[in-house]
């Protein structure tokens, strides 16, 4: 008998913005999906009434439609078994509970607030765990009714026998838990809502899920559910929990690690395929060893047979270095609009529409800037040697470097040869060194230093022969921050020494 589809679910609470360690849950069911041609269903727990607002919903499905994490049935999408927020199943939890109660397998439980707290109280004076010892489980019809005419409104409880639950995890092997460890626990509170355990199951079961795969803080909630699927006559999923997500110092990453939100790097200027390709490495691997890999690699490689069961320590600087391989591979054109917000923030590009020379030039501006970057927002710092010219601020080293002999002859030349020629046609720059050699005799550093000194007033940056050009066609263009010629920028540094 062939197994069933595949169907996994990604179920966020939406609170505000995803953060990193959501994030690699809902990729992992994404990859495992798409890998098995399943499908991946969102879901929206918000049964939190004080936290959960649409705002909250719209953060949500913006975050994982910006990151390309496309859901087979939910919120926007719909499907045959929504629907897909909690807070609008809630007739479906109210009739398995109910279900439970015929089946003898719950009970409703009196028992008030203060009146546990005192038991937890009691218990951990003693020095042990507190489990409800099931004081109502024993209760007569006479007494329940007794307590219902003192107006306590009671929550509904799930009888649990003792005995040992097992199943086989698909990343941590074989977990075995005793039911004594949790006891009988809440299906539903005196208000009639349904706790997290038990919405989650019947949510689950209806949605024929196959596989839950989710963060290992669950890890202690599955036995329970276990229990209730089996008390519910409902077919078990398998489980997969994923091992938490560590920052740099071995902690649980967290905001003390800083914004770790999703929203937080797509702002720092993140593609979403280097976020992918980073959170799909935490806690998994290539069988090949590879790290860079396209989102269709990752879907054809992605086996939970290769998920540690060790934590994953985040490592942005990593991230960063595989968000600078797929930027290498967007097209000038896509690599320019996605800079251009950047500079345009910095005050480096005119805001509102670009004229068609502006925009042709930001193009090769964004050409320019492609090795310099890992992420969009170090665009304005990396395009400092087109718009910053700053003789005055030259550094020791650069200063002794234009006053060893020879360098005011080659900045001289320089000039003499670019007064002649059009520095924006190409080849021109080039040429311009070709000629400077061949009068002068100099080569390598002796004529290149003191040309770089000359146009950058720094001693690294750019290719010249790409930054020259873009240069001097910049300096006709009408720009917020006016960007100096080639040939004016030699005479000033020629004027210092």
């Amino acid at each position: 008998m062939s197994a069933p589809p595949v169907r996994v679910r990604f179920a966020p609470s939406p609170t505000g913005h995803l953060h990193l360690g959501n994030v690699r849950t809902a990729l992992f069911n994404w990859l495992f999906a798409r890998h098995h041609g399943g499908t991946f269903i969102l879901r929206l727990e918000d049964t939190d009434a004080a936290r959960s607002t649409q705002a909250s919903v719209d953060s949500v499905i913006e975050d994982l439609r910006w990151l390309g994490l496309d859901w087979d049935e939910g919120p926007e999408v719909g499907g045959s078994f929504g629907p897909y927020r909690q807070t609008e199943r809630y007739g479906l939890y109210s009739e398995y509970v109910q279900k439970l109660l015929d089946l003898d397998q719950a009970y409703p439980c009196y028992c008030t607030q203060e009146e546990l707290g005192a038991e937890r109280e009691r218990a951990m004076a003693a020095n042990r765990t507190y489990i409800y010892p099931g004081t109502c489980r024993r209760l007569t019809a006479p007494e329940r009714e007794a307590r219902e005419k003192e107006g306590r409104r009671p929550c509904v409880r799930l009888k649990i026998a003792p005995r040992t639950v097992f199943f086989s995890d698909l990343v941590r092997g074989p977990v075995s838990i005793h039911t004594q460890q949790f006891g009988d626990w809440v299906l539903t509170r005196p208000d009639g809502s349904p706790t997290y355990n038990f919405a989650v199951v019947v949510d689950d079961a209806l949605m024929q899920v196959t596989h839950v795969i989710r963060g290992e803080d669950h890890l202690s909630n599955t036995p329970k559910q276990i229990v209730l699927y089996e008390a519910l006559g409902l077919p078990v999923p398998q489980f997969a929990h994923l091992s938490m997500i560590l920052g740099p110092d071995g902690s649980k990453l967290s905001k003390r690690h800083g914004d770790v939100s999703l929203d937080a790097f797509r702002t720092r200027g993140f593609l979403p395929d280097g976020v992918v390709n980073g959170l799909a490495l935490l806690g998994w691997s290539d069988p090949g060893e590879r790290e860079v890999l396209s989102r269709g690699e990752l879907v054809e490689r992605f086996d939970l047979g290769r998920v540690n069961k060790s934590a994953a320590v985040f490592d942005e600087t990593k991230l960063r270095h595989l968000n600078r391989e797929h930027l290498k591979g967007l097209s000038e054109e896509a690599l320019s609009d996605e800079l251009l917000p950047y500079l345009r923030n910095a005050g480096r590009l005119p805001a509102g529409e670009l004229s068609a020379e502006v925009r042709a030039w930001s193009v090769e501006l964004a050409v320019l800037l492609r090795s310099r970057l890992e992420v969009f927002s170090d665009a304005p710092a990396a395009s400092d040697p087109v718009f910053c010219f700053e003789p005055g601020k030259m550094d020791a080293s650069a200063l002794a470097s234009l006053a060893e002999p020879g360098a005011r002859e080659v900045i001289t030349a320089l000039i003499a040869r670019a007064s002649e020629m059009d520095l924006a046609a190409p080849g021109a720059f080039k040429a311009c060194l070709n000629a400077i050699k061949e009068t002068l005799g100099v080569k390598g550093k002796a004529l290149f230093h003191p040309i770089r000194l000359a146009l950058t007033a720094a001693e690294s940056g750019p290719d010249l022969e790409h930054l020259v050009p873009l240069l001097q066609r910049g300096s006709a263009l009408d720009l917020p921050v006016p960007v100096l010629a080639p040939l004016d920028r030699a005479r000033k540094i020629l004027a210092l020494i």
